[in-house]
Parts: C-alpha cells; sequence; structure tokens
C-alpha cells in the first residue's frame, strides 16, 4: 500500500472543490484532489448545458481572483441587467442595476463552463495533484493527519481533508456527520428555450401555487428554464411533445416573452432543503452542497458554496500564518462559525418564500400583493435586496473582494 502526505485533500471537482484547490494552491498549499469523473473539455457550439448557476458579484470576484474568469468569458456568459419578478393577477417587482450604478446584477452561466474554466486554471498549478478517476473507501480522521484510502488502495494522508463531494457526500457520510432537512414535494423541470421577444437581458420569475417558474437569461434569445412544480405535474411535462410542452411554458409564463421553444433535452430534478449537523470535525471540513442545500428559487446554492471555500481559505492561511495547524478544531471552528449562520439564514428565508409563494390562500395573497407593491415602491429596500443578492453587504472573504486596480481594469 502506497502512501503520500499532503497539506490539503479535496474530495470532489466540482465548482466549489475545483475552486478551492485553485485558491489554496496559489497560495502555496500543497493540494491532492480527487474526482470520479473528468469533466468534459470540448461541446457541440449549439449545445446548451440544461444546468446553469446565477453568478453574484461576489462569485464573478472569485472566479476573477483565481483567473478562472476569462476561460469563461471565452466559452460563454450572459450578464443580466434586470430581474422582474411577479405572481399572476398581483403586484410584481422590478429590478434594474442602473439603480445602484453596476453594469448588471450577476451572469448566468453554465455549469459546464465553470467547471473546465477551474480545471483549466488547475492545470496551471503546479503544487495540485489531480487524481481522477478516484474515489474514497476508507477515512480515518484526527487533528494532525487525518488520512483517507481510495478504491485502489492506495493511502493519502494530509494536514485537512475537506468534502465537496455534493449534496450526498461519501465522505459526510463515512465521517458520521448527519443531516437535517425536508423534502419541498417539488420537482424543478429544467431546459433550454427559444424566446420569441428575445431575452431583454432580464431574469424573470412568476410565482404560481405550484412553485415559482424562473426564467435565466441566456445568447441573444435564449433562457434557462428552472420550472419548480408538483411531482406529477412535473412528470406529465417530461412526457408531453415538444408541441405541448412549449404550450404548457408559453402559458404559464403569461406570454410575457411570447412563445417559448424548446431547444435539446429536459431534466428534472427533486428539490429538499438539507442542512449538516456540523460543518467540522477533526481534521475534515464541509463546503458547499455537502454542507447545506436550498430551493433554488433565488439561485444561491453555489453562491453560497462559493463563499464557504473563500472563507475556508482565509482561516487556513490565517492559521499557518500564525504557525496553527490546519486540521484542529480550534482552528476549524472559525471557518464554522463564520459560515454556518449566515447558510441557515439564507436557508431559512428561501424556505419561507417558498412556503408564502406556494398557496392560494387568499390572505396570504394579500400579504404577497401588499409586500410586492411596498417593495416596488421604496428603492432603499430594493437596493438592499439586491446588494445582498449580489453578495457585496457586510464583511466578505478575501477572493470575493476586488482589489482598486482590479477594479479600475
Amino acid at each position: 500500500m502506497t502512501e503520500t502526505h499532503t497539506d490539503v485533500i479535496i474530495a470532489g471537482g466540482g465548482m466549489v472543490g475545483a475552486a478551492l484547490a485553485c485558491a489554496l494552491a496559489e497560495r502555496d498549499f500543497s493540494v491532492t484532489l480527487l474526482e470520479r469523473n473528468e469533466p468534459r473539455e470540448t461541446w457541440p457550439a449549439d449545445s446548451y448545458d440544461i444546468r446553469v448557476s446565477a453568478i453574484s458579484r461576489a462569485s464573478q470576484n472569485i472566479f476573477i481572483n483565481l483567473q478562472a474568469w476569462p476561460g469563461m468569458i471565452e466559452r460563454r456568459v450572459t450578464p443580466y441587467e434586470h430581474m422582474l419578478v411577479w405572481e399572476s393577477g398581483g403586484a410584481q417587482v422590478h429590478f434594474d442595476a442602473a439603480d445602484i450604478g453596476e453594469p448588471n446584477l450577476g451572469h448566468i452561466i453554465e455549469n459546464r463552463v465553470i467547471q473546465i474554466a477551474l480545471w483549466e486554471q488547475m492545470r496551471t498549478l503546479k503544487n495540485i495533484e489531480i487524481l481522477c478517476p478516484a474515489s474514497i473507501s476508507g477515512l480515518e480522521l484526527d487533528e494532525e493527519s487525518p488520512g483517507v484510502v481510495l478504491n485502489d488502495g492506495a493511502h493519502k494522508t494530509a494536514s485537512l481533508i475537506v468534502a465537496a463531494d455534493g449534496a450526498r457526500s461519501s465522505l459526510r457520510e463515512l465521517a458520521g456527520i448527519s443531516t437535517g432537512g425536508w423534502g419541498y414535494d417539488q420537482t424543478a423541470v429544467v431546459c433550454t428555450v427559444q424566446a420569441e421577444k428575445g431575452n431583454q437581458s432580464t431574469c424573470w420569475q412568476r410565482f404560481m401555487h405550484t412553485g415559482p417558474l424562473a426564467l435565466l437569461p441566456m445568447q441573444d434569445d435564449l433562457f434557462s428554464i428552472v420550472w419548480s412544480t408538483t411531482p406529477e405535474q412535473a412528470e406529465t411535462l417530461l412526457g408531453h411533445t415538444p408541441e405541448d410542452f412549449d404550450a404548457a411554458l408559453t402559458q404559464a409564463s403569461e406570454e410575457r416573452l411570447g412563445k417559448l421553444s424548446l431547444m435539446g433535452e429536459r431534466g428534472a430534478f427533486p428539490l429538499r432543503l438539507q442542512h449538516a449537523r456540523q460543518y467540522v470535525k477533526p481534521g475534515l471540513a464541509l463546503v458547499g452542497d455537502a454542507a447545506h442545500v436550498i430551493h433554488p428559487l433565488a439561485g444561491q446554492g453555489v453562491n453560497l458554496g462559493l463563499l464557504d471555500m473563500a472563507e475556508l481559505v482565509d482561516v487556513l492561511t490565517r492559521a499557518r500564518d500564525r504557525r496553527q495547524p490546519l486540521g484542529t478544531l480550534h482552528t476549524l471552528r472559525r471557518y464554522e462559525r463564520a459560515r454556518k449562520g449566515e447558510n441557515i439564514a439564507m436557508q431559512g428565508s428561501m424556505d419561507l418564500f417558498k412556503r408564502l409563494f406556494s398557496n392560494d390562500l387568499p390572505p396570504l395573497k394579500l400579504i404577497r400583493s401588499l409586500g410586492m407593491g411596498v417593495t416596488e415602491r421604496l428603492h432603499l429596500v430594493k437596493n438592499l435586496l439586491i446588494r445582498n443578492a449580489m453578495g457585496t453587504l457586510g464583511e466578505t472573504p478575501s477572493l470575493a473582494r476586488l482589489s482598486r486596480d482590479q477594479h479600475d481594469t
């Protein structure tokens, strides 16, 4: 059995895990990344990933600081300047980047574009070892030299192990960390569609009693659709002919963008709220979906995960500078304290929104209409909501901020 030691072992090479590997390696930590499947590097120019992310300004800053942003721009990113939220027969709220002096509110980016740009950057960094395909069969935790056993029998130790392996994290299970949460009895139907009236540089979201319909702008006249609805309706929508699906989607959007036409495949995934009981153990930290899963109605899932990893980088860098061990609870609880409360608050607010809007009770409909009407008129409130969604309110990790020189370029 072979054994090697590194500063940090990262399980999972998705968006958050790959970003963490880049960030740590650029700060001269030695990193071993373990991933089951290497991402695709090329795809047909006219194909679209049905899984996309609404990238906040904080996340964009992270990608810029990791030098991965140019690789995303070379492929495909779509900025949006407006967001329109409405309820049928009720009020609506319009958010505009110009109101806060920003060029845009964020970017819609295909997940595969984000991941491959980060992998390209990883491959330029000499102190990252990428093992792919690789999976973990055993875990040994302690504060000084935690280790993993790979399926091929190799044994690797580190000063810290990070679980970035998603909502069904095998590393979290091996560590015996339980999760709480509940299913929403909703399924998200996802696809790419073409809009008769173009994307208008706007994110559109309609609240219905069965769940929200989000239309996220992509290039020109395209949108990525996230239609959260009942499992029964989702099954029906997936079984529709393209023509019937187009008609149902166009009707659900109240024809605000004209006719919507399906482009390519459809997919679906069940929605749930999930939160790890603890983010850390001696020698182990959880980040991203391994720590928390949120309803997609505000598009904050990957942004929260990127802030997790950026905060962990700051904590580990300070610990090293002070010559403190990376894997002790004394060190890791600084990360947990910084992120757990914020993530729970975001989960709670999204859960409240989901419950408030996913019904037809007349008193709640009145409250929703009044609330949206007040929000639309109070520009200070709207601007605070925009800043919060962009991730630029309050203290942020160093990776989520740009230097003055970067702002000027």
